[in-house]
């Protein structure tokens, strides 16, 4: 299973490959986002962390400063 998480503004895109039970909380992990400071999106709507990732591409919005 594949999900393109592109970085908004930045436009930075994260490719994910994991398992097919997998959540976006999991695959925040790996890329070293703390989930706690990003807002998963698909299709205008914001999607819980917990979900299992079924969307092949996603937006990532993060909430606070990365620096």
């Amino acid at each position: 299973m594949l999900c393109r998480f592109t970085i908004i503004p930045d436009g930075v895109a994260l490719i994910y490959s994991g398992r097919p039970e997998d959540t976006y909380e999991t695959a925040l992990l790996s890329f070293g986002i703390n989930p706690d400071t990003a807002l998963v999106f698909h299709s205008k709507r914001s999607l819980p962390q917990d979900k299992k990732i079924e969307e092949e591409e996603v937006l990532l919005f993060p909430t606070s400063s990365r620096g």
